[in-house]
């Protein structure tokens, strides 16, 4: 590997073992690595916050299409459904599962990818794979009788997840794929959602639900000449595989033999994805503003014989003993064995140290300073230890706190810089200059490309109209937008006053359990199912929420202060709102459950099941 700054030296290990954890515990000076935290973040501070980003309009409007499938041509549809859930990823997948287990047979998703999947349908990059354990990160795998065939899957195997529970709940029957909603509208005449999309349809609903989720927006960084290069680009969600060659099972990319390829961003999807393409291009440069934390992988595949011996209801025991572990609780045996279940247990083990051991908010502070710093300490003592060229490996080294960006978790991402064709232009927190016909700008110096490759993620601090493409109009057309002008306002965050028989499915102001995603869906989907089943019981038209109950929830919600991200110490990332300062509606959107996720979903087990549903009215 070559770096814009120096020449390369002898590869050493890659051990992360306890046998220097010891040893690099005691070199930390705690006030220098914060100090130098600081000064890396004041690199990264810029003024436009999330404004940084741009649409894809004109020129990359192309990058919101559809490259996997040709929408079928199809009659517009003017006619009712008991559900219409929007959104065809893992939350709509679930709900219509629970739907259909709770009797409700129809039930309709409209999804605006070809497939179901969400993300997982967008994302076709080589090298995608889930971050979180597939054990508790894939749902329905007991329902399905699917065993993962490693404990990460690739994103191919999840796909074909996302398939498997549409047929085995026969929710393909009555989907609307490659269909995107235009206008969601509550008519208090005939108490029934009005939902009307790109193809024409008018649909009637008598319940809808939301399941538009983050990431499958994609976002592009607005660099000065972004619209003059003249080369191929493409952004990582819409992965060019006529291009490139290859496929989404990592086939090598044949057509990149010859080629001087740019990646621009080094987030998640980059390092993923890079160690395919240092193999597969003739010049392959990576330019980083921030580099990612990156800790061990370790991959293994799932032994059938084993997978034989787990006992009904094994998922839910692994998904519970996932979340203890994530929030400081013991349980005999660490499940899931990864690194999120590590810097929490590193957490909690410094909480207990001593003979008089303290559990204060300041207590905790300290235990998770405390474990970080060991831990950033690891990660980048596994940078000198792999990466061959030092100046290389000093500019791939993350200074900030694990948790302020997405943790990464690779065994092959670091070593492609030891690859002679790979190039890392750091560009020391300012990132790319400009692009302009032939290539990209960065440190003052031209890198002269054939394709641009943008690593740039998805929108997720915008407004929810904005990244669901249309806006909600609720009782008396009151929109979404403006009753979320200064922050959500839900009970559970799934149901709000005024807008009768939607249901949000989402994390926030609920469990608002971030490491992983699909637990959260698991619980609202349940809990959906169970009210349409009691209200179809009970023969009630309306479900909503009173404003009451919702003004208390949030008061309840406000008044805890736990939530995700907003730490300004933070180097800047989509974490906490880019470093910009995080207003009441930034802190709403981002507030969890007073007592955890743990005690989130033992509370919601028991709302649901109760019979009361308490807050809502049945009307």
């Amino acid at each position: 590997m070559r770096h814009d700054r120096g020449h390369s030296a002898s590869v050493i290990g890659e051990s992360t073992s306890q046998r220097w954890r010891t040893s690099l515990t005691t070199q930390i000076d705690a006030d220098a690595v914060h100090s130098k935290y600081l000064a890396e973040r004041a690199k990264r501070l810029r003024s436009d916050g999330n404004q940084q980003y741009i649409e894809p309009t004109g020129k990359f409007a192309s990058y919101l299409h559809d490259p996997y499938v040709a929408p079928v041509e199809r009659d517009p549809l003017f006619d009712e459904v008991t559900v219409a859930f929007i959104g065809g990823g893992f939350a709509g997948l679930v709900t219509g599962a629970r739907l259909r287990q709770a009797g409700i047979e129809d039930v309709r998703i409209i999804e605006k990818g070809g497939d179901f999947g969400g993300t997982w349908y967008w994302n076709r990059y080589p090298g995608a794979q889930c971050d979180t354990a597939a054990f508790v990160y894939l749902p329905l795998l007991e329902e399905t009788g699917h065993m993962p065939t490693e404990k990460y899957t690739h994103a191919p195997e999840i796909l074909e997840h996302s398939r498997r529970i549409a047929e085995h709940f026969d929710l393909y029957d009555n989907a609307c794929l490659s269909t995107e909603v235009t206008d969601l509208e509550w008519d208090d005449e005939s108490r029934r959602w009005i939902i009307r999309t790109d193809r024409g349809d008018v649909m009637r609903a008598k319940f809808v639900a939301m399941g538009t989720g983050p990431l499958h927006r994609p976002k592009l960084p607005g660099i000065p000449g972004i619209e003059l290069f003249e080369g191929h680009s493409f952004h990582t969600s819409r992965w060019d595989y006529d291009y490139t060659g290859g496929d989404p099972s990592g086939r090598l990319m044949e057509r990149l033999a010859d080629k001087r390829v740019g990646i621009i961003g080094t987030g998640a999807t980059a390092v993923q994805c890079v160690p395919h393409l240092a193999r597969a291009c003739a010049e392959l440069y990576v330019f980083q503003r921030t580099p990612s934390s990156i800790d061990v992988r370790n991959n293994q595949p799932i032994d059938p014989e084993w997978f034989a011996t787990l006992e009904p209801g094994w998922q839910q025991r692994w998904l519970t003993n996932f979340t203890i572990l994530q929030t400081g609780g013991f349980v005999d045996e660490d499940l899931v064995k990864d690194g999120w279940t590590d810097i929490a247990q590193r957490i909690r083990d410094k909480l207990f140290e001593g003979p008089n051991p303290e559990f204060t908010p300041e207590a905790f502070e300290r235990a998770y300073h405390e474990s970080d710093d060991e831990k950033m300490a690891e990660i980048r003592h596994r940078v000198d230890e792999i990466v061959e060229d030092p100046s290389t490996a000093e500019a791939l080294k993350p200074w900030y706190r694990q948790l302020c960006k997405r943790p990464c978790f690779h065994d092959e991402y670091l070593q492609s810089f030891n690859n002679p064709n790979t190039h890392l232009v750091d560009t020391d927190g300012k990132g790319v200059e400009r692009i302009d016909e032939t290539g990209v700008w960065a440190n003052g110096r031209h890198h002269e490309l054939d394709c641009v490759i943008y690593a740039s993620g998805f929108e997720v601090g915008t407004e929810y109209a904005r990244r669901s493409g249309y806006d909600t109009l609720g009782r008396g057309g009151l929109a979404l937008s403006e009753k979320w002008a200064e922050g959500m306002q839900t009970l559970h965050g799934m149901h709000v006053h005024g807008f009768p028989n939607m249901f949000v499915v989402q994390h926030a102001q609920a469990a608002n359990l971030i490491s992983n995603i699909p637990h959260n869906i698991v619980e609202a989907a349940a809990t959906i199912a169970a009210i349409v089943a009691h209200a179809q019981e009970v023969g009630a038209d309306e479900v909503e929420v009173t404003e009451a109950a919702e003004r208390d929830w949030i008061d309840q919600l406000e008044q805890g202060a736990r939530r995700f991200g907003g730490n300004l110490d933070c180097t800047p990332g989509y974490y906490n709102n880019e470093g910009q300062a995080t207003t009441r509606a930034g802190i709403l959107n981002g507030l969890g459950y007073p007592a955890g996720p743990v005690a989130y979903f033992a509370y919601i087990d028991a709302w649901r099941n109760s019979g009361t549903f308490e807050g809502l009215t049945f009307r």
